[in-house]
């Protein structure tokens, strides 16, 4: 595949997604940026409010003229879950609502779709390091929802490529959540005994980093589906 002619990213206002816009537009990439409702941006971006993500989501308009997708948008861990079924909703969300995009894209003729997974699909530890052909047991709703979400792509699978990306934490500038928390911890001169943490070990992956990976698949030549960590 050549370099994307118009790629559509959704989640674009997220953590990962407004990094990868600038950079995709730093590489004189047009970006279509799909969010939950309209917002500012920039005059080269094209923004299309296309609601929440589900499986009645519109993506017509947001699809017209792109040769690639990105798909960032999920509905992540919850701290205080509200939902009555929170399993449901997961599934709702980041299945069917992966499925019914990656079904407008192949209709659209995308040719390429990259979909941001987690390295969770392969449980909360390993005596060893993982590789991609691991099994896929996620441990709780999220995991196992991007774990079938997995799946389903790979089904549907046929002219239009899929691509997995299963990240571990990803940090940053602007970065949130846990690992906010602990930078504050360290802000403060608080002594955090990371040192003798022997069986707890995390891995991690910076921003950049990331971004790099995801600008590198949408320039790939392979034409296989493939899967990452």
């Amino acid at each position: 595949m050549s370099a994307p002619t118009r790629v559509l990213v959704t989640g674009s206002t997220g953590f990962v997604g407004r990094a990868l816009v600038a950079h995709l537009r730093a590489q004189g990439i047009a970006v279509t940026a799909a969010s939950r409702s309209a917002v500012t941006g920039t005059p080269d971006v094209r923004l299309v409010p296309v609601g929440e993500l589900g499986p009645s989501t519109a993506w017509n308009a947001a699809l017209e003229g792109c040769s690639a997708v990105v798909h960032l948008a999920a509905r992540v861990h919850q701290l205080h879950d509200q939902a009555p079924d929170p399993a449901a909703e997961y599934r709702r969300i980041n299945v069917e609502g992966t499925v019914a995009l990656a079904r407008a894209a192949a209709a659209a003729g995308v040719s390429r779709f990259i979909f941001m997974s987690s390295v969770k699909v392969h449980g909360e530890s390993s005596s060893r390091p993982l590789i991609e052909t691991d099994p896929l047991i996620g441990s709780d709703p999220y995991a196992r929802s991007k774990a079938e979400a997995e799946t389903a792509l790979l089904d549907l699978a046929g002219p239009m490529q899929v691509m997995i990306i299963r990240p571990p934490l990803v940090y940053g500038a602007g970065v949130k959540a846990n690992f906010l928390s602990m930078a504050r911890w360290l802000a403060r001169g608080v002594p955090l005994p990371l040192g003798a943490v022997t069986g707890n070990r995390r891995s991690l992956v910076a921003l950049d980093n990331l971004v790099s990976l995801l600008s590198a698949c949408l320039e790939s030549r392979l034409t296989t589906n493939e899967s990452f960590l």
